[in-house]
C-alpha cells in the first residue's frame, strides 16, 4: 500500500536470504496498490472508503497469480483481515501474531506503540497482545504521531523525522520494549538506537515469509 514500505519489505526478504546465485532467493509476486483507500481516513476520520473489499480483491488477484501464502505489510490496515482470509483459501501469514509471539519470546511486557492512532482507536493489537501476556503503551501526543506518519507518505526527507519519532518514543513512561507498528515508521529505525530496545514489526513478517518459503 505505502510504496517505500512495500519496497522496504522486499529489501528486506532480499537480505534474510543467504544466497550464492539469483535462484537462491525466494520468488514473490508483489500488489503494489497505493490506491488502496486510506486507512487513516476509515478508521480516524470517519467517512472514508472501506479498504476491506479492495484488500480481498488483491487477495484473489494474488491467488490467480500463482501466490502460495499472503503477507500484508501494513500493521493498520489487519483491522481487515478476516476479509483478506474470507476471500481467500491461501494461508495467512498474521503480521500481528507474528509480531506478538517474538515480543513474548524476547519477555517484553510493556510495549511502547509507534504506530498509527487508528491501530488504538480500533483495537488492532488488542486480542492478539492479551493472548500474549503484552500490555500496550500509546503515546500521548497523537496528532505528532500521525504527522510523521503523513510526512513520510509524502516524501518529506526522513532526516528531520528521526528525532521526532524518538521524542515520541522516550516520553513512553513504563514502556519496557518499544513496537514500531507502522510500516512507513520502519522506514526511520534508526532513532530509536540506544533506547531499552525496539522491535519492528515488518521484521517478524519477513521471518514468517522467509521460514514459509524455504519449509
Amino acid at each position: 500500500m505505502g510504496p517505500e514500505a512495500t519496497i522496504l519489505l522486499m529489501q528486506k526478504v532480499l537480505g534474510a536470504v543467504t544466497a550464492q546465485d539469483d535462484a537462491d532467493h525466494l520468488p514473490l509476486i508483489v500488489h503494489q496498490n497505493p490506491q488502496v483507500p486510506s486507512r487513516i481516513k476509515a478508521l480516524l476520520e470517519g467517512g472514508g472508503e472501506d479498504p476491506g473489499p479492495v484488500l480481498a480483491a488483491m487477495a484473489q488477484d494474488l491467488e490467480r497469480a500463482g501466490a502460495q501464502a499472503l503477507a500484508m505489510p501494513c500493521n493498520t490496515a489487519h483491522h481487515y483481515a478476516d476479509a483478506v482470509r474470507e476471500a481467500s483459501g491461501l494461508p495467512f501469514l498474521d503480521m500481528l501474531e507474528l509480531t506478538a509471539a517474538h515480543l513474548a519470546a524476547l519477555g517484553a511486557k510493556r510495549i511502547g506503540m509507534l504506530a498509527s492512532p487508528a491501530t488504538r482507536r480500533v483495537g488492532v493489537f488488542d486480542a492478539i497482545f492479551a493472548a500474549h501476556g503484552l500490555s500496550p503503551v500509546w503515546t500521548g501526543d497523537e496528532a505528532e504521531m500521525l504527522a510523521i506518519i503523513r510526512a513520510v507518505k509524502a516524501g518529506e526527507p526522513m532526516a528531520p523525522l528521526g528525532p521526532r519519532l524518538r521524542a515520541l518514543a522516550d516520553a513512553m513512561a513504563g514502556a519496557d520494549h518499544w513496537l514500531v507498528a507502522c510500516t512507513e515508521l520502519s522506514l526511520m529505525t534508526g532513532a530509536l538506537e540506544g533506547g531499552p530496545g525496539w522491535t519492528d514489526s515488518l521484521d517478524c513478517l519477513v521471518a514468517g515469509v522467509a521460514e514459509f518459503g524455504f519449509a
